[in-house]
């Protein structure tokens, strides 16, 4: 996007924007902020989830915090088992459908983790951190692909009012990076070719690596001034 045109060649992510798989990781982008946090068909929104949490923590935004992560540790956990019980026989399947409901699960938890630390989940630049937020450490690569200079937290993306072009080329990439780890998923979790003990090795990645998420969320999205003043009330 930026230098000579022979650097764009070796750094610009062109299939992002070209053949069937750029159109799915746009669709996974925009069902993980659809779904994972306006809600949907029975799926609980990441705002009424954090209110949830709110009301039984009302004093202690950390608390909640830690009260919406323990949550969806457990749905981890259980989706990771289930959809790893059958071994090599339903992998094939069952995998994709893990990847989609993981991250559909974690979406929900850092933007309801961004909501209890006071930030508005109605902003693009707020649902974007919250994307990136599951790609952890490459965001900063996929932020410059777009053209877009870190600040710092991904969180202060919602202050700088990104253009909607620079939004849709992230939240492309975002979902191309997403759509690529479903092969490195599958050789990670190559102990799940083993029926029932591959449930419990399975429920068991979902569960670390959403711990990682959940630590680089409460980084990312430190608390603003409201979260504060609510968690004094």
């Amino acid at each position: 996007m930026f230098g000579s045109s022979k650097k764009k060649k070796s750094t610009q992510p062109a299939p992002l924007d070209k053949g069937p798989l750029g159109g799915t990781a746009l669709s996974l982008s925009q069902k993980l902020m659809t779904i994972g946090i306006d809600g949907k068909a029975g799926f609980d929104s990441a705002r009424d989830v954090a209110e949830a949490a709110r009301r039984d923590y009302p004093a202690d935004t950390e608390r909640a915090i830690d009260h919406v992560v323990s949550q969806h540790r457990k749905l981890a956990a259980s989706a990771g088992f289930v959809t790893s019980l059958g071994g090599f026989v339903t992998m094939a399947v069952a995998l994709p459908v893990n990847l989609v409901g993981f991250y559909l699960l974690n979406t929900r938890m850092v933007a309801a983790i961004a909501h209890l630390r006071g930030y508005d989940l109605s902003d693009q630049g707020t649902r974007t951190a919250v994307l990136l937020t599951l790609v952890g450490g490459d965001a900063d690569d996929l932020l410059k692909k777009a053209g877009v200079v870190s600040t710092g937290r991904l969180a202060s993306l919602a202050a700088n009012q990104l253009p909607p072009p620079a939004v849709m080329v992230v939240n492309k990439a975002v979902g191309f990076r997403l759509v690529s780890q479903l092969g490195d998923k599958l050789l990670t979790k190559l102990g799940k070719g083993i029926p029932v003990a591959g449930g419990v090795i399975g429920a068991g990645l979902d569960v670390f690596l959403l711990n990682r998420i959940a630590k680089g969320a409460k980084r990312e999205f430190p608390p603003t001034g409201r979260a504060l003043r609510s968690g004094r009330r």
